[in-house]
């Protein structure tokens, strides 16, 4: 923990702190990339920079930290840094990047607060800053020895044995070694990340979840295209790593992918679950599926998709399958087009809607779509009483705006 003289420094100024962090934030991402453009252009997520959701991210986790780390009697706050473990152990980030973010950080902190930052705020401030990024490393270290690997052997050359066109806009890829040698091992639920070479020469990494991590030598991710598109009223870029991968990656060729990581992973006792997802969000809960299949599960599991139409949604054949081979499980669907479908049972039209869902005593509920979406779901799942630890989601972005919902 923090000493006492740096907690009540922390404490004090971390209204002022918090309010400028949103300031500060785009200046450091702009410090550092002028001191390393090898970090913008291979490491960090170009688009998210553009629309500034790392920054808005960045800036949460940092005032979330130190809010926990003064608090009396809240919780451990090493407990919320593993989802941001996870995703910098899939990128190889390693232990001596850390001061390069130190150094820029605390530059920017200086150029926008100025002579307010005196040597006393500096050291407590920077006590907070070492104090999580301690905690990362170390949990970072343990995820690279659980998955036998170090931050420069985190990524190895798998070869596309099939792609399936799952929709229009999505297309899923099955992966293999070369020589059909297994694979690490992988829990359901976890993701790879995924590293190009675009045409600009940018090596650009994205996240996508695993679908098919029961066979040992076999792993199955999908890809949806995302195009350039108006987004609260600014244009959103598009994907450059989804297109890239829709456009130029087939039968035969090579992808750089990581070990698994991630920590939205099933409980291991018989729990009722259910999962929730819109979209390519689906993806994450056909890991599910499949594993609880592949185990002959009896538990009971209700699926609930929502997607534009039956045209759009990816996996609904495959979901459907893989829901009748269970038991105890059921599925409903709501699609905002119904073509010429009519409602029934299991076909709900409009966007998804709980309040007439009967959802299962003391299940775990696992969410993964849009962070619009999730956060409406989890609105509505804590006004219907459900616990806030048996709500479980997955972001593939930065966590800004779910985090706080």
């Amino acid at each position: 923990m923090l000493s006492p003289a740096s907690t009540e420094v922390v404490r004090a100024t971390l209204p002022v702190i918090g309010a400028a962090i949103g300031e500060i934030t785009p200046i450091f991402y702009r410090r550092m990339f002028a001191a390393h453009p090898e970090l913008e252009r291979d490491l960090f997520n170009r688009g998210n920079q553009a629309q500034g959701d790392q920054q808005r991210a960045l800036a949460g986790a940092i005032a979330a930290y130190a809010t926990l780390l003064v608090a009396e009697d809240g919780p451990d706050p090493r407990a919320v840094l593993a989802r941001i473990a996870h995703k910098h152990a899939s990128l190889g980030i390693r232990e001596d990047q850390y001061p390069i973010v130190h150094e820029h950080l605390f530059a920017a902190i200086v150029e926008v607060l100025g002579e307010a930052v005196t040597p006393e705020i500096a050291s407590a401030w920077d006590e907070v800053y070492w104090h999580m990024a301690e905690s990362l490393i170390a949990i970072e270290k343990e995820l690279y020895a659980e998955a036998g690997v170090t931050p420069d052997t985190v990524f190895q050359r798998l070869v596309v044995r099939r792609r399936v066109q799952e929709s229009p806009d999505t297309v899923s890829f099955v992966l293999a070694a070369e020589d059909g040698s297994p694979l690490p091992a992988a829990h359901p639920g976890q993701y790879v990340s995924v590293a190009v070479r675009l045409p600009d020469g940018a090596r650009q990494i994205r996240q996508y979840s695993l679908t098919r991590a029961p066979q040992a030598s076999e792993w199955g991710i999908s890809v949806k295209a995302i195009p350039g598109h108006r987004e609260d009223d600014a244009i959103a870029p598009a994907g450059e790593v989804s297109n890239f991968l829709h456009g130029n990656v087939f039968e035969g060729d090579e992808m750089e992918v990581s070990a698994p990581f991630g920590e939205l992973t099933l409980p291991e006792h018989e729990v009722p679950l259910v999962l929730i997802s819109a979209g390519i969000g689906i993806t994450p809960m056909i890991g599910f599926l499949r594993h609880l299949v592949h185990a002959e599960s009896d538990r009971a599991v209700l699926v609930l998709h929502a997607d534009r139409s039956l045209a759009n949604h990816a996996h609904r054949a495959e979901t459907a399958e893989l829901v009748e081979a269970l038991p105890g499980a059921t599925q409903l669907r709501w699609y905002e087009d119904l073509g010429t479908r009519e409602a029934d049972e299991v076909l709900r039209a409009g966007r998804i809607d709980l309040d007439g869902v009967e959802l299962p005593a003391e299940a775990e509920i696992y969410l993964c779509g849009p962070v619009p979406f999730m956060a409406s779901v989890r609105a509505t799942l804590r006004r219907r009483g459900v616990a806030e630890d048996r709500i479980h989601y997955e972001v593939f972005g930065p966590d800004a705006g779910l985090a706080s919902a």
